[in-house]
Parts: C-alpha cells; sequence; structure tokens
C-alpha cells in the first residue's frame, strides 16, 4: 500500500509540472494578446492564436494524466478533491486562454493603432489577471488557502478598471460617433479580459475545496 501511494504522488507530482506549464503558457499568451493589441502587431497576434493549441494539447494532457490515476492508483477522498480541482484548473485556464485569443483576433480586425486613454486601465487588467494566474498556480502548489483567497482579492480590480473603461468608451462614443467601431471593439476586448479574471477566481475557489473540504465563494 505504501508503494502504491509513492506511486500515486509520483504521478501526480507530474501532473502539478503540467499544471505550471499550462498556466505559463496562457499567461504568455495573454502578454502576447495585450502587446498585438497595443501595436496592432498582425502577426504577433496570429501566434497568440496558433499557440493556444498548445493550451488545448495541455488540457487534454493532464486530463489523460488524471483518468490513468483514477483507473490505477484508487484515490482516497483527499486525492479525489484534488483531481476534482485539477479537473476546475485546467478547464478555467483554457477558457481564460481562448480570453487571450478574442484580443488577439480583435488586434487583427482593428486598423492602425488605438489610441485610447482607456489602454492604460486595460493593461493594468492584462498585468493584474497574469498576476491571479500565478497567484492561483502557487496557491495549488503550496496548497494554501490563504494565498487562493489573496489571488482571487485582484479580481475586483480588474471588475473596477473594466467599470470605468466602460465609463470612458460610452462617453467617448458619444463624442466622436465615427469612433463608434473601434470603440465597441475595445468595450468587449475589456469584458474578455474581466471575464479571464472570473475564471482565475473559479480556479481559487477549487483549491480552496480541496483544502478546506467546503464551497466559498469568492468576490460576489
Amino acid at each position: 500500500m505504501e508503494n502504491k501511494r509513492m506511486i500515486f504522488s509520483e504521478e501526480l507530482a507530474l501532473v502539478r509540472h503540467d499544471i505550471l506549464v499550462m498556466a505559463s503558457l496562457v499567461e504568455e499568451g495573454l502578454g502576447k494578446a495585450l502587446a498585438a493589441f497595443q501595436t496592432n502587431d498582425k502577426e504577433l497576434a496570429k501566434t497568440v492564436k496558433k499557440a493556444d493549441a498548445n493550451v488545448n494539447a495541455m488540457q487534454l494532457k493532464i486530463e489523460d494524466e488524471v483518468v490513468v490515476l483514477i483507473a490505477t492508483q484508487q484515490p482516497v477522498a483527499r486525492d479525489l478533491r484534488e483531481i476534482f480541482t485539477i479537473l476546475k484548473i485546467t478547464s478555467n485556464l483554457e477558457r481564460a486562454g481562448d480570453h487571450a485569443v478574442h484580443l488577439a483576433k480583435t488586434a487583427i480586425k482593428l486598423s492602425g493603432k488605438i489610441s485610447f486613454r482607456a489602454m492604460e486601465r486595460l493593461e493594468r487588467m492584462v498585468k493584474t489577471s497574469q498576476e491571479m494566474i500565478r497567484g492561483a498556480v502557487s496557491a495549488y502548489q503550496k496548497q494554501d488557502a490563504e494565498t487562493a483567497r489573496q489571488a482571487a482579492a485582484l479580481d475586483d480590480d480588474i471588475d473596477g478598471e473594466h467599470k470605468k473603461i466602460s465609463e470612458e468608451i460610452l462617453k467617448l462614443m458619444k463624442k466622436r460617433p465615427e469612433l463608434l467601431k473601434k470603440a465597441l471593439r475595445f468595450l468587449h476586448t475589456s469584458g474578455d479580459i474581466e471575464r479571464v479574471g472570473d475564471h482565475i477566481t473559479n480556479i481559487c475557489e477549487a483549491i480552496i475545496y480541496m483544502i478546506e473540504s467546503r464551497h466559498e465563494e469568492l468576490n460576489e
């Protein structure tokens, strides 16, 4: 039995490493998508779209590893909570990666660089979402519920910036109706990044459940 637990721990360590890789890919994708959006770099945006296939592949790889764990290692209750959390992490990271792709696609569609003052707010939203990803993964790796709560709390900053962007864009559209199409795309992009924060919050909630065996809703 002891040998079986050792094998389980070793295989779980590999899964945890793959989660770190997947999270790094999503974080990198967000950064590149933002850069493409800021500079209207269509080639860079295309690399983000292509790299998303790697995120999807990591999700499938991790899911396969989890299936093998369940089938061969007879996980106990605590193990099953972690397995549930792993699936929540990969699912929400994949969705966060999709939003990075949406940001990149918008960069391809827009003509010319964007000069909205709200761009600085969008940049802060992306950087905060990257910080949330790092915090959530750290919380999982360390099995630390408080770190998960701290990471989730950053979503309030993202929501606040999104609200201010919405207000600024609406005012801009009234003053500069010729910018309507571009402004609406910018607003939609802000909404995409706002949802990244929601997905990472979901991850943090799952981590807390894994550690404390209770459901806790964050950032209501």
